[in-house]
């Protein structure tokens, strides 16, 4: 008895002393890894499935100090060891093992990862090495030579630890506990409709860092601040402002922080203060050579910043964002947002989505579609799918997926959703597209829930005041055949979003009857509408599945839509078909979710044509 309580006793103090380590190792999010030098940790990685995660708890589920993550090699002949990385299969990172191991398409669970990898071409020994990934979901422990570096939770949002210290000049190993099982606690919450892809789902990068480093910049146009009437002189006026601020990865007073913008012949060089910050500098630009970035002209600018006799590049767009009244102005003039939700998963078959290929795939159908809007629904998406919606011209709605049933009152769930919202920001703040940061979907209404979405709101706005800030509200006032929006959270929003299924969830035939009452003095986003549809399928246009029932429920939405008082725009529910595990009818939805206007294999559906014809009317 005694030695099993030392036992737990030296367990208990390892736990202490690594989660000591992997504090102190965790950094802020860092702006723009792509502009670093960087070994892709991507490729082949050895996993192991552990059911029971005996590779992290004893069997009286204690911390074991034998764990994985040990990697550890018998020493002796007699020496027990039950696992083995370099036995173990193989799985490309970055993707998802519900995809790539049939044996895993349903597994909620824990699966270890293991890459082994060599640094001498980096020369670290200069610098430090940041270990960055993508996104992991849902719940990591990352260790580092066996050395326990961070644990990161949340599955959508990019997180970074500096390894430099752990590295060896030869060979080196990362290994990653990953575990995908849904909690009541965890955002989203314990049940979501999409599917819950588990594993290493982007890309993993060790990245070389200067010892000073900008951690974070911020390069906009500055928005307009004057009254409406004013707006005409201000656009005549010969200059416009761009504003910078920056934030180094220390506080260190006196830095020289440059910005350069060839094209517009801009070179700056500021200060940091005390905090190793560059607060809100503006800088002056001719406005006949400044060109706004829009969904017609996606121009992006070369700009490059340079700490010291260190330089990063980045694309900057400039554009202004703002609401008067129920009208969404894009550089000060009024546009409708012709949009389609998307969900993050790769076409003909699924899987998470995480290349430039699945981005352009994706993007060019909602462009063949008409579209100059897409919402990222109902999570951040890869950082590429951004990038390259952004130099197609199409803006951006992103979200964090508070979803559903939250657990309102718990403080940690609060944390979670605020950490989420923190990293979707500070990776997207500088993409011209992004016009709309989303705090939740169909969330049901409760004093709790107005307090946690309200105090998101006001968070998100203190990190950006720059963009809009929305949320996919539910209707929940409908009487007969009049639909009136009330929601507490009207205050906190800019634009007011909803979802409504008239024709889906309630008779189509209603569509022309209804009427709807938006009490608030700002623009409208049909934030979703649609209905399911099996490519193929057809039959007349009251049966269920067909695609002509689909294309009928598309003319009635959109005739109906366009009676609604400071509709601003769209994003119908959705793109393509995803799998669901809450869609099982079979031979018809068989684990999909077939709402799309492609199938999963890219085929148009009949609505379709219908919603590119409205797009193109507006």
């Amino acid at each position: 008895m005694l030695e099993n309580k030392r036992l737990l006793t030296i367990a208990s103090a390892m736990v202490c002393l690594l989660t000591a380590w992997a504090e102190k190792n965790e950094l802020p999010l860092i702006q723009n890894v792509m502009a670093y030098e960087y070994l892709s940790l991507n490729g082949e990685w050895n996993y192991i499935v552990d059911v029971q995660e005996e590779g992290y708890y004893d069997y009286r589920m204690n911390p074991t100090r034998w764990g994985f993550f040990q990697n550890a090699k018998p020493q002796k002949p007699e020496d027990l060891i039950e696992y083995d990385f370099d036995k173990s299969p193989t799985m490309k990172i970055p993707s998802d093992w519900n995809t790539q191991d049939e044996r895993l398409f349903f597994y909620e669970g824990t699966v270890w990862f293991y890459k082994k990898f060599r640094v001498e071409s980096l020369a670290f020994r200069e610098n430090r090495a940041l270990l960055y990934f993508g996104a992991v979901n849902y719940d990591a422990h990352v260790y580092v030579n066996g050395q326990h570096v961070g644990h990161h939770v949340g599955g959508f949002t990019p997180f970074n630890y500096d390894v430099t210290d752990l590295l060896k000049e030869s060979d080196n190993n990362v290994i990653v506990k990953v575990d995908n099982k849904r909690h009541a606690e965890d955002v989203p919450t314990q049940i979501f409709d999409w599917w819950n892809y588990g594993g290493i789902t982007r890309d993993v990068k060790l990245v070389k860092i200067p010892a000073v480093y900008l951690e974070d910049y911020n390069i906009s146009l500055t928005p307009n601040s004057s009254p409406v009437n004013e707006r005409k002189k201000n656009a005549n006026s010969k200059t416009r402002e761009i504003s910078f601020s920056a934030k180094l990865n220390k506080a260190e007073a006196g830095q020289q922080v440059t910005v350069f913008i060839p094209e517009l012949k801009i070179e700056k060089t500021f200060t940091t203060d005390a905090e190793g910050k560059v607060n809100s500098e503006s800088i002056k630009v001719k406005s006949e050579k400044c060109q706004l970035w829009s969904p017609e002209n996606p121009k992006l600018y070369q700009v490059k910043i340079s700490v010291g006799t260190n330089t990063i590049s980045d694309e900057i767009g400039l554009r202004t964002i703002e609401t008067h009244d129920k009208q969404i102005l894009l550089n000060g003039k009024p546009i409708f947002l012709k949009g389609i939700s998307i969900h993050n998963e790769k076409t003909n078959g699924g899987g998470r989505a995480n290349s430039i290929e699945d981005a352009r795939t994706l993007l060019s159908w909602a462009k063949e579609l008409g579209c100059n809007f897409v919402r990222l629904a109902h999570y951040p998406h890869h950082e590429e799918m951004v990038r390259e919606a952004e130099k197609m011209g199409i803006l951006v709605w992103s979200e964090i997926p508070v979803y559903w049933t939250i657990a309102w009152k718990n403080p940690k769930t609060y944390e979670n959703a605020k950490n989420q919202l923190t990293d979707m920001i500070a990776r997207d703040h500088n993409r011209a597209n992004v016009i709309i940061w989303s705090i939740a979907n169909e969330t049901p209404h409760s004093p709790e829930r107005d307090t946690f979405l309200g105090n998101l709101a006001q968070y998100a706005r203190s990190l950006d005041s720059t963009r809009l800030i929305s949320m996919a509200m539910e209707v929940t006032g409908a009487s007969n055949y009049v639909n009136r929006l009330n929601d507490n959270m009207n205050k906190y929003v800019d634009v007011v979003s909803f979802n409504q299924y008239i024709g889906w969830y309630r008779d189509v035939n209603d569509a022309p009857k209804m009427k709807w009452e938006i009490p608030y003095n700002k623009p409208v986003i049909i934030s979703e509408f649609g209905g399911g549809a099996r490519y193929g399928l057809h039959g007349p246009k009251n049966q269920r599945w067909t695609e002509e029932f689909q294309e009928n429920l598309y003319i009635e939405n959109c005739a109906m839509l366009d009676k609604i008082d400071g509709l601003a725009g769209t994003t119908p529910w959705i793109l393509k078909d995803f799998r669901s595990p809450r869609r099982v009818l079979p031979g018809v939805q068989d684990y999909y979710n077939r709402k799309g206007l492609f199938s999963d294999k890219g085929e148009k559906k009949k609505a379709f044509y219908v919603l590119k014809k409205w797009y193109e009317g507006k």
